[in-house]
């Protein structure tokens, strides 16, 4: 690998995504997004519901969204260890819509404490795929 590309991991619970050399990517941090380049000082970071960016070639390459997890950088490597991801492009915004309002539904539906954080969850993972599939791209 060159001086000018980070090795990019990308793995969920059920594969490794994503292996590639990349210019740049930027992830949705927990404390807010960063971006890592070739150099970067080590890191451990939570990872919230939003989008990775991907860069090569100057322009972004791939946008995938994560319901979060985990980052860790060195000055060559970044992994994110996802509990979920999926391509923006394929996200359906009508089955999106349908999770949304029913964790809403479930959210006022309950007064279990366990419930309640779940279909917060999931209404939170909701509307950052829906904030996803409108968010314009890097240029």
């Amino acid at each position: 690998m060159a001086d000018t590309a980070v090795q990019f991991e990308l793995v969920s619970p059920e594969q490794l995504l994503l292996s590639e050399d990349v210019e740049m990517v930027v992830v949705p941090g927990g404390e807010g997004d960063f971006g890592v380049l070739p150099g970067h000082s080590p890191m451990i970071s939570t990872v919230r519901p939003g989008v990775i960016h991907v860069f090569a070639s100057g322009a972004v390459s791939s946008r995938i969204f994560v319901a979060g997890g985990f980052a860790e950088v060195t000055g060559s490597r970044c992994t994110v260890l996802a509990e979920e991801a999926l391509v923006v492009d394929d996200i359906d915004r009508a089955e999106v819509e349908t999770d949304l309002q029913n964790a809403v539904e479930d959210l006022g539906g309950t007064d279990d404490p366990g419930e309640q954080k779940a279909a917060e969850t999931r209404a939170t993972t909701a509307r950052a795929k829906l904030a996803a599939i409108d968010a314009p791209v890097y240029q």
